[in-house]
């Protein structure tokens, strides 16, 4: 009986959630296209596939899987990072072509990437030789993808990201370097701190849930809809959610 009723109380909270956002979305309270982002383990793809899985939104993802290179330069280094980099480029570049036009009224989209962020990690893992070839061909793909209505950073410390990534067992992330997640967490931060191009809502992280706990994700749904002006923080203490 009381599995029934755990169920009953989920299914209640995620129709309530719905009901929100339908009303918020008719009154143009709600953004139609959503991009989550935040470095390797803290949750972007989990996070993006409730949001739309909720808001009944189409969800379009980062293709880490696919990319061949990706778990060789996890394991070897930086001999890897070109040829995965521009992997991703590439991909983005026919992701971008995919998305709704920005010229369309609610054109719904929520992603787990935003495509400017790749020149972070150019920046961050290829030599000044590689990031000028990088940045040449990034040029001549004349990449203009939608702006979002709303950027959601997820912020976590590298100490929660590679618990994280343990957690999750997978193989390709085993060779995850530890200072490489700290060079990355430190280029996020620096990235989002100069970003003004869409809203932003900063989110800790480190100890929400939004896998498996409904009242986190419907507290931050909430605060989405409250939202005004370009930059907001959204750091509740779990325990009172």
């Amino acid at each position: 009986m009381q599995a029934i009723s755990n169920d009953t109380d989920i299914a209640s909270k995620l129709l309530l959630m719905q009901q929100k956002i339908s009303q918020a979305q008719k009154q143009r309270a709600f953004p139609s296209f959503i991009a989550v982002e935040g470095p390797i383990g803290v949750g972007k793809t989990t996070l993006a596939s409730r949001i739309a899985e909720t808001c009944r939104y189409p969800l379009m993802l980062e293709p880490v899987t696919e990319n061949p290179f990706l778990d060789r330069f996890y394991q070897e280094g930086k001999q890897h990072a070109l040829p995965t980099q521009l992997y991703f480029l590439l991909h983005r570049a026919r992701q971008a072509a995919d998305m709704p036009n920005s010229d369309l009224l609610q054109a719904a989209l929520v992603t787990d990437f935003l495509i400017e962020k790749d020149e972070l990690f150019a920046r961050l893992t290829l030599d000044d030789a590689e990031f000028g070839l990088y940045q040449q061909i990034h040029k001549s793909l004349q990449l203009n993808p939608p702006t979002p209505d709303l950027v959601i950073y997820l912020q976590a410390p590298a100490d929660v990201l590679i618990q994280r990534i343990e957690q999750r067992g997978l193989a390709f992330e085993k060779g995850i370097d530890a200072d490489y997640l700290h060079a990355l967490t430190e280029s996020y931060t620096e990235f989002f701190y100069y970003y003004d191009k869409a809203p932003l809502l900063v989110v800790n992280a480190s100890e929400i849930d939004f896998a498996h706990n409904d009242d986190h994700l419907a507290a931050l749904l909430d605060q989405i809809i409250r939202m005004e002006g370009s930059r907001q923080f959204f750091n509740p203490n779990p325990v009172l959610l």
